[in-house]
């Protein structure tokens, strides 16, 4: 998968399942912010990459994500590891 299509895979998926709009999810824009995250919130997006892209995200991963880009680099790496 490339980076941009982990990209707009993630956006869709995000925005529909957290209720926000797609042009709110940026590279640049606050993961937790945008999405109103709280620490349960987090295991929701842990199950929705699970289902949507077959990788397993841990607590540990998310150290240093802060942004929808970091997020997405994330993804990339994990999936394309």
């Amino acid at each position: 998968m490339t980076t941009e299509e982990i990209m707009e895979k993630a956006t869709v998926v995000l925005a529909e399942e957290f209720e926000v709009e797609e042009s709110a999810i940026t590279p640049e824009a606050s993961l937790k912010e945008t999405l109103g995250l709280d620490s349960l919130d987090l295991v929701d997006v842990v199950v929705l990459v699970e289902q949507h892209f077959g990788v397993t995200l841990v607590g540990p991963d998310f150290v240093g994500v802060k942004t929808f880009g970091d997020f997405f680099s994330l993804l990339d790496k994990k999936i394309n590891a």
